[in-house]
């Protein structure tokens, strides 16, 4: 059985910086992709970043420039660092794990990350 577990969230005043962490455990495919979603207040889950296994990261225009992912394929872990946090990076962030073949989605269950102004 395949877990996703993130850790991480806070309250954090506008300007600074939170690191999120993610851990894959379970039997899962090596083709695999690892990223960040988030869900604001009253708003709908949206894509922040996305990273593959061989490193390829990629990212919303939202957070471009602030945010970073990156990964520990030994580890089986996913970071996110989000530095010059705004107060409309607010909301619930979700960790997914995609297996790529078949397609196949792990969800975590949300780390809450709050930025005051």
């Amino acid at each position: 059985q395949v877990q996703v577990a993130e850790s991480g969230g806070g309250l954090v005043q506008a300007g600074g910086s939170l690191r999120l962490s993610c851990t894959a455990s379970g039997q899962f495919s090596e083709a695999n992709a690892m990223g960040w979603y988030r869900q604001g207040p009253e708003k709908q889950r949206e894509w922040v970043a996305t990273i593959t296994r061989g490193g390829v990261a990629t990212y919303a225009d939202s957070v471009k420039g602030r945010f970073t992912i990156s990964r520990d394929n030994a580890k089986n872990t996913v970071d996110l660092q989000m530095n010059s946090l705004e107060t409309t990076d607010t909301g619930v962030y979700f960790c997914r794990l995609t297996e790529l073949f078949p397609r196949i989605e792990y969800w975590g269950q949300g780390t809450q990350v709050t930025v005051s102004s």
